[in-house]
């Protein structure tokens, strides 16, 4: 099976392609060629925001994959290519998105795939949005795809830490080990549901023949939601440095900080959607990713 990756130097485009190997997949990535890719992979050196460039090497490889994966799919521009060069070269298409399409105001406990209300603004988020929507009108489009809107991913590959002012924060083992305190808005109150970079690589890989999820979005998450605290927490518990917490009020953080808006909300999902599907779900618990995420970054 062949498979082409749109992406594959980044942490989870980078899973996706060594997990995609190691399931016996031949695979090709497209990346502007400045980080090292996961050994076998067949390497496309492109820029895919030079979009003549970008046809004509996708041209040029004379190839029709089985499955594309984008995970570079970042603007309404980045869909619109997707839906109009893609069926060229495949019938098949797996996009992440992101949690944050969400109005943080107006998400539900747990949240499912159907929102009351989205943002809608040029931010990171508000662009995910844009993007969905360009496929949410392509209903009839031959190219059958299937977004996903993880939280927060981790494990190797990635900085660690889930919320504010400790948001992948590079040097957030040294700043626990060294017993300083952690600011947390709202004291880590939030829930938080993270995923396990290989689990959302495996459910994606898993997907690609599931006739129900074609032309379907997904909410995406680890197996437990719990408090951004505790996260933390079991970090402490594994460096064996117990956390100590210092609460940022949240009144008014999020107007000081819109940057943080995705963060400052409830990120706890249903997955009977993709359940129904038929698509693996994440399983790996907490603890045993962050332990698996920190040994990681500390060989690094």
């Amino acid at each position: 099976m062949k498979i082409l990756i749109l992406g594959g130097s980044g942490g989870l485009s980078g899973t996706l392609a060594r997990m995609a190997l190691k399931q016996g997949k031949e695979v090709w990535t497209v990346t502007r060629g400045k980080r090292s890719l996961p050994e076998g992979v067949h390497p496309i050196t492109v820029d895919r925001n030079e979009e003549e460039a970008f046809a004509k090497a996708l041209n040029d490889c004379q190839m029709r994959w089985d499955a594309v994966f984008d995970c570079i799919c970042m603007t309404p521009e980045h869909g619109r290519q997707d839906l109009e060069l893609l069926p060229q070269v495949t019938d098949r298409l797996i996009v992440v998105s992101t949690d944050s399409v969400y109005d943080p105001d107006h998400k539900k406990v747990p949240q499912d795939e159907n929102g009351e209300a989205y943002v809608h603004d040029s931010s990171y988020a508000g662009l995910k949005r844009q993007m969905e929507e360009v496929f949410l009108a392509a209903q009839d489009s031959r190219l059958n795809w299937t977004l996903f809107r993880p939280g927060h991913i981790y494990g190797p590959g990635f900085l660690i830490g889930c919320s504010p002012e400790h948001s992948r924060q590079k040097d957030l083992l040294e700043h626990i080990c060294a017993d300083r305190p952690l600011r947390l808005v709202g004291g880590g109150k939030y829930l938080t549901q993270p995923t396990f970079a290989e689990d959302l690589a495996e459910s994606m890989l898993d997907c690609m023949d599931k006739e129900k999820t074609f032309h379907e979005i997904f909410c995406i998450g680890g197996p437990k939601a719990v408090e951004n605290r505790v996260y933390y927490e079991l970090i402490g518990k594994i460096t064996g440095h117990p956390v100590t917490i210092e609460e940022i009020p949240l009144e008014g953080y999020a107007q000081a900080h819109p940057e943080f808006s995705g963060h400052l909300c409830e990120r706890s999902y249903t997955l009977e959607k993709l359940k129904n599907a038929g698509v693996k779900l994440p399983s790996t618990p907490l603890e045993e990713g962050l332990r698996r995420h920190i040994e990681w970054l500390e060989h690094e």
